[in-house]
């Protein structure tokens, strides 16, 4: 970007000065684009009504098995997400949001009290920084099990420090977990750089191939996506200037843990105890792993070291090591040997 143009400022003016609520947004692309899961659904029935009106996301970046973790919101605007998450972890768990919007956080730090009240503890904290510089705001290396995002992201001009702070604060086996808007290929600096593509998720929107280097390049050669789905902008004036090029809103996880960026085939088998609280009969681990509670199903050993080296272990009997080796695993939507494949690992 040039230097000119300060991608912090453009989004603190048109988050805390142009919206005033989701109703002012200007495209449908800071918008839900995916059910939420019931127990999000139920927990969002304890959140003040003014920080869900305040609510500008694209996903529901919010895994099962939470009770006690230590969980960190980027960009956590109003709070939403945070007082969801307050509810999930229960009063042994810790939830920080963090944001750099006076307003924003204004909205969250008021319903504090009321929320506690609710829920009988208080559990969450809000720091104002930058999603760049996780230390600047006090968030020290190795010490929360979960961080999420909710369309923030892409909002970041610096993204390959954002993804290094974010594997510095989680602990051995933490999990990144988060909904944004993806695209096709690069967006050109004109649309960047545009205030309104900017602050409406377009403009810093993350080309597909060029998140999976990112990823890389901190240690993680396979995020996994969980859902994605095609956005509309649905506005004539903003649809001309982002011509052909086409945005995704995904939901992606992705572990610090020592895997291989592709997926290897060592025999080894993973059975799913059906014991995680909100899903009892299934658990979805991605787009392509769907495991039926209690039927052993063949896995890759990455896909082993994500059930069996994270807190999700407790839920999953893991059979077989790594002693012998059969070759790739074909753990993708598409055969690894497909012309069709871009050679990713399980993304």
């Amino acid at each position: 970007m040039n230097g000119d143009f300060n991608a912090h400022q453009s989004i603190q003016d048109y988050y805390g000065k142009v919206l005033a609520s989701s109703a002012d947004l200007k495209t449908s692309a800071c918008c839900l684009t995916e059910m939420l899961p019931p127990h999000v659904l139920a927990a969002l029935k304890s959140v003040h009504p003014e920080v869900k009106d305040r609510f500008y996301g694209c996903g529901s970046p919010i895994p099962p098995a939470l009770e006690g973790m230590t969980v960190l919101d980027l960009g956590s605007g109003s709070g939403r997400d945070c007082y969801v998450l307050s509810q999930l972890v229960g009063a042994t768990g810790k939830v920080i949001g963090l944001d750099m919007t006076d307003e924003q956080l204004a909205v969250a730090r008021r319903t504090q009290a009321w929320h506690a009240e609710k829920f009988g503890y208080a559990n969450t904290r809000f720091v104002q920084g930058y999603i760049e510089d996780l230390a600047g705001a006090g968030i020290a290396d190795a010490s929360v099990d979960l961080v999420i995002s909710n369309c923030v992201l892409n909002l970041s001009p610096d993204k390959p420090r954002v993804f290094k702070e974010i594997f510095r604060v989680l602990k051995p086996g933490g999990e990144l977990y988060f909904s944004d808007v993806f695209s096709d290929r690069r967006v050109p600096r004109e649309l960047a750089e545009d205030p309104v593509m900017l602050g409406e998720c377009l403009g810093g929107a993350m080309y597909l191939e060029d998140f999976r280097r990112l990823l890389a390049a901190v240690g993680c050669p396979d995020a996994r996506v969980v859902a994605s789905s095609m956005l509309s902008i649905n506005n004539p004036a903003l649809e001309r200037q982002a011509g052909n090029i086409r945005f995704f809103s995904n939901t992606v996880r992705a572990f610090k843990l020592d895997i291989e960026d592709r997926c290897e085939d060592f025999g080894q088998v993973a059975t799913y105890l059906g014991t995680v609280q909100e899903s009892p009969h299934f658990f979805d681990l991605d787009d392509h792993h769907h495991f039926i509670a209690h039927k052993p199903m063949l896995v890759c050993g990455n896909t082993a070291d994500m059930l069996g080296g994270t807190r999700y272990s407790r839920h999953f009997r893991i059979i077989g090591d790594k002693a012998t080796h059969f070759g790739l695993f074909d753990c993708g939507p598409l055969p690894v040997n497909s012309p069709d494949s871009s050679g990713a690992a399980c993304c």
